[in-house]
């Protein structure tokens, strides 16, 4: 995934609806507007932090892809990540 594609996810995932956009086609965090009154536009280390938390779930699921591959094949038993991340 883009830098790009990771801050629209990590946006998308904090509120709900589409309550956020960007001022200009760069989008970066220094572009980023708030359409809902309601909603405060978080600070950039929230927006980083949720950006990682996403980048760790993805690096943990590929892992878990890995060795749980390696498991079938060795015939050892999978943990529930492994099952989750091999079928869903």
């Amino acid at each position: 995934m883009t830098d790009t594609e990771y801050l629209n996810m990590a946006l998308a995932k904090m509120h709900p609806g589409q309550w956020f956009g960007f001022s200009s086609k760069d989008q970066s965090y220094e572009t980023l507007i708030v359409h809902d009154s309601s909603i405060t536009k978080p600070t950039k280390s929230v927006v980083n932090a949720k950006i990682q938390e996403l980048k760790d779930a993805e690096t943990a699921t590929t892992n878990a892809k890995t060795s749980g591959k390696a498991k079938l094949k060795a015939g050892e038993a999978l943990t529930d990540a492994e099952i989750e991340a091999l079928f869903g």
